[in-house]
């Protein structure tokens, strides 16, 4: 029976770490995208400048 307490346990203390990491990640994906902010704008208006001056010579 004190085997089974010791799983749960465990179980439940993986799952907090999961979601800590997550929202660490989700944190640093923010923070580069509002510090590079202008210069992804710039490179999506390039990439589909060049994908519509393309695809009118087809």
């Amino acid at each position: 029976m004190w085997r089974m307490r010791y799983i749960v346990e465990k179980l439940r203390e993986d799952d907090g770490i999961g979601v800590v990491e997550v929202i660490l990640i989700l944190v640093v994906l923010i923070g580069l995208v509002i510090i590079f902010k202008s210069q992804l704008t710039s490179l999506v208006q390039n990439i589909f400048q060049k994908i519509v001056s393309e695809s009118s010579g087809i």
